[in-house]
C-alpha cells in the first residue's frame, strides 16, 4: 500500500503586503543581503495551561522548500499601485523576487515537544528580506497549529488511557483551517481523525459510522440497525440516541448477536446528547449482561478537556471520546498569540550585533541574541529551561538543545519524519512534565529563565532605551 501523499504548501504570495514592502525597501536601500537573526515564539500560554506542543515544522519545512514567486504571482505584484497610482514595486525587484531562492539557516523545535513562553520554537538567520517575506506564513503555520496540538494535549490528559477521536472538520474554520487541525489534533495525541483528506495526505487513522440521518431515513432505528449492519458488519457501531438511547443500546445489541453469528463483531454504541454520565454506566451495564463486555461505549456532545475530567470524575463508564469543535477550532483561545521578532544584524562581512524591542508593555520587550533553548532533566523528569545565547556561551551544565537544524544556506537538512514519530514525542514529552505543571486548572509554571549573561545584557539594553 503506498505512503500518505503531501498536501500542496502555501505559495509565496501567502503573505502580508508589508513583508513584500519592506523586502523591497530593503532592496531599494541596498540592505536585502544584509543578515538578520529572527526568533518565532508566543508571550502567554493558551488555555490557562502550563505548556504547549509545537506544532507546524513539518508544513514549514516544505513551504521554505518550495518557495518561490511565479510568473503569474510577479505579474500581479507589477499591477499594484501606491497612492499617486504608479506601480508600488519596481520591475527589477519583481525580477530579483523572480529569481529568488532562499539561503536561510533555519532551526526549529521538533513536533511534538513542549515548549513554553518567550522560547523560540523556530529561530530563521540569513539575508534580512528573505527572513522578512517568510514571517507571515511561518507564523500562521506555527501559530495555529501549535495552539490546536496544545489542546489535544490536554483532551488527551483528561482522556487518561481511554482513546480520543478528532471529529471537528464540519465545525472548523473552513477547509485549510480543518486540514491543519486534524493533522495538530494528531500530534498532539488523537488516536484518529473522521477527516478523510488529512487520513490521506497525512496517513492518520480515520473513524467514523452513521448519523441520525441514517436512523431517521427507516421506519423504525432496528430497521435502521440491521440495514447498516448489513451494509458495514465490519464497522459495528452504533448511534443509540436518536430515539430512547437505553432502547438504542438494545437493539445494538440484537444487531451485536446478529454479527457474532457472521463471524464478526459489536465494537460498541455512541451517545451524543442526554446525560453522558449515567445513560454511560446503563450502557455499559446492558452490554456487559448481554455479553458485550469488549465493545465501547463512545460519547460525543460538545466535549472538551473539562468536560472529559468532569465526567471520569463523575463516573461514566466511556472507554472513547469523540471531540469535535472545541478541538479543531481551539474552542476558548483564538490565537496563540505568535510573534516573530529580530534579535540581530550584521552587515555583510561584518560582527553580529544584538537587537531588542523596547514596548511600553513590558510583556513586549523582546530579547537579543542568537537565541537557543537547553533543557535540564533529572530522573526522566524535565525541571528547567534555559534561554541562552549562541554568540556569548552555552549555560553551565549538562542538558538536551531544543532548537535543531532544519534548513542550511536554504538547503533542506532535517529529514521528514512521520506523523507517529511527532505524537508518540508529544505524549512522551508531555509526560515527562512534573504532574503539577500538566494539571488542567491552575498549573505550576514551569521554571524557564534566561541565562545570567543574556539577561545582564538585555536589562542593560533597555535600561540604555529608556
Amino acid at each position: 500500500m503506498p505512503g500518505p501523499t503531501r498536501t500542496a504548501p502555501p505559495p509565496a504570495l501567502l503573505t502580508d503586503l508589508y513583508e513584500l514592502t519592506m523586502a523591497y525597501s530593503y532592496w531599494r536601500a541596498g540592505r536585502d543581503a544584509h543578515e538578520a537573526a529572527f526568533h518565532l515564539y508566543f508571550r502567554t500560554l493558551p488555555f490557562d495551561g502550563g505548556y504547549a506542543v509545537a506544532c507546524g515544522l513539518g508544513p514549514v519545512c516544505d513551504f521554505l522548500e518550495r518557495f518561490c514567486f511565479g510568473d503569474d504571482d510577479l505579474a500581479y505584484l507589477a499591477g499594484l499601485t501606491g497612492a499617486d497610482d504608479a506601480p508600488l514595486f519596481d520591475r527589477a525587484f519583481l525580477d530579483w523576487l523572480g529569481d529568488l531562492r532562499l539561503t536561510l539557516d533555519v532551526d526549529a523545535v521538533d513536533e511534538g515537544a513542549v515548549v513554553f513562553p518567550n522560547e523560540p520554537l523556530v529561530r530563521v538567520v540569513g539575508p534580512i528580506a528573505q527572513a522578512q517575506l517568510v514571517e507571515t506564513t511561518l507564523l500562521t503555520l506555527v501559530g495555529f497549529s501549535t495552539l490546536v496540538a496544545t489542546k489535544a494535549a490536554r483532551v488527551r490528559h483528561a482522556a487518561g488511557d481511554d482513546a480520543v477521536l478528532e471529529f471537528g472538520l464540519r465545525r472548523a474554520q473552513g477547509p485549510d483551517g480543518g486540514l491543519s487541525a486534524s493533522r495538530a489534533a494528531y500530534v498532539g495525541g488523537c488516536s484518529a481523525t473522521s477527516d478523510v483528506l488529512a487520513g490521506k495526505l497525512y496517513g492518520i487513522p480515520v473513524s467514523g459510522t452513521h448519523a441520525h440521518s441514517w436512523v431517521m431515513s427507516f421506519d423504525s432505528e432496528r430497521e435502521a440497525f440491521s440495514a447498516y449492519a448489513d451494509a458495514m458488519p465490519n464497522n459495528g457501531v452504533f448511534l443509540v440516541d436518536t430515539y430512547d438511547t437505553l432502547d438504542g443500546v438494545r437493539n445494538a445489541i440484537e444487531m451485536g448477536r446478529r454479527l457474532r453469528a457472521r463471524g464478526q463483531r459489536l465494537l460498541g454504541v455512541r451517545l451524543d446528547s442526554g446525560d453522558l454520565c449515567a445513560l454511560s454506566v446503563a450502557a455499559r451495564a446492558l452490554l456487559d449482561d448481554a455479553g458485550f463486555p469488549d465493545a465501547k461505549v463512545l460519547a460525543t456532545n460538545d466535549l472538551d478537556e473539562h468536560r472529559i475530567a468532569e465526567l471520569k470524575a463523575a463516573g461514566a463508564r466511556i472507554d472513547v471520546w469523540g471531540v469535535g469543535t472545541r478541538l479543531a477550532t481551539a474552542y476558548d483561545e483564538p490565537a496563540l498569540g505568535a510573534v516573530y521578532k529580530l534579535a540581530a544584524v550584521r552587515e555583510p562581512g561584518g560582527a553580529w550585533e544584538p537587537r531588542v524591542k523596547h514596548s511600553e508593555q513590558a510583556a513586549k520587550a523582546s530579547t537579543p541574541g542568537m537565541l537557543q533553548v537547553r533543557r535540564y532533566s533529572a530522573g526522566g523528569t524535565a525541571v528547567r529551561d534555559v534561554i541562552w545565547d549562541e554568540l556569548s556561551g552555552p549555560p553551565e551544565g549538562d542538558g538536551v538543545e531544543l532548537l535543531r537544524p532544519a534548513f542550511r544556506g536554504g538547503r533542506r537538512v532535517r529529514a521528514d519524519e512521520p506523523l507517529d514519530v511527532a505524537r508518540d514525542r508529544a505524549l512522551s514529552s508531555c509526560a515527562a512534565l512534573p504532574a503539577d505543571v500538566r494539571r488542567l486548572v491552575n498549573p505550576v509554571p514551569y521554571p524557564v529563565a534566561l541565562e545570567h549573561r543574556l539577561a545582564e545584557r538585555r536589562e542593560a539594553m533597555l535600561r540604555e532605551d529608556r
